[in-house]
């Protein structure tokens, strides 16, 4: 992975391009079961609690901490290429939980390992992924992988989902600041879907980036 230094202003307007797909990509989930299973379909609302003061936009001010993320089971469908079709991925992942009786256990996030400054568009390696059980045997094509327990430097943001990127220069600066460097891949994880909002500023999401020292 780059160093902050490399960290380029091209990263930033990929990942703007990603996330845009989620506002549409979050809106279709719906974690229902599969018609024939006799249940009434049913829309989960996951509750979030942070102590971490959340960073409004155009986040001038990004509130930055670190913590112990703990395991994470999670089936994903994975993604080489533009970071934009990313997010087009999610509502297939529900789409096929929901076909296999499998009940998500959070929100959507995806998984970005490459830095788009320094890796070719076509070659960009991500996941689309949702969090399950980790007693869950998923069948092909979706794959279950657990994200391992890490130290990660995180910010919590508000607003439009496709502005989120504008928060990782404070998050960047802030591990610099720790003396810090990127050592896996960035999770952003989109805890409200849109169509469950009045407006687009009750919308949360959480980005963390797993550290180390320099």
């Amino acid at each position: 992975m780059a160093r902050l230094g490399n960290q380029s202003k091209s990263y930033i307007m990929t990942r703007l391009l990603s996330i845009t797909l989620l506002l549409s990509a979050c809106a279709t989930v719906d974690t229902a079961a599969p018609a024939d299973s006799g249940q009434e379909a049913a829309r989960t609302q996951w509750v979030y609690n942070s102590d971490l003061q959340v960073s409004r936009p155009p986040y001038e001010a990004v509130h930055c901490n670190w913590k112990d993320r703990i395991d994470q089971a999670y089936v994903y469908l994975e993604n080489l290429g533009p970071y934009k079709d990313t997010g087009a991925l999610i509502p297939e992942v529900h789409r096929l939980l929901a076909q296999q009786g499998i009940q998500p256990s959070g929100p959507p996030f995806g998984l970005y390992y490459d830095d788009p400054s320094a890796v070719k568009s076509d070659r960009l390696r991500s996941r689309a992924c949702v969090p399950v059980g980790a007693w869950t045997k998923p069948a092909p094509p979706l794959q279950k992988e657990e994200l391992p327990s890490r130290t990660v430097a995180y910010a919590v943001a508000s607003g439009p989902y496709p502005g989120v990127p504008g928060c990782y220069p404070g998050i960047f600066g802030y591990m610099a600041k720790m003396n810090w460097v990127i050592a896996g891949p960035i999770r952003e994880i989109y805890m409200i879907p849109p169509s469950e909002v009045e407006g687009y500023e009750s919308l949360l999401c959480e980005v963390q980036v797993p550290v180390a020292r320099q």
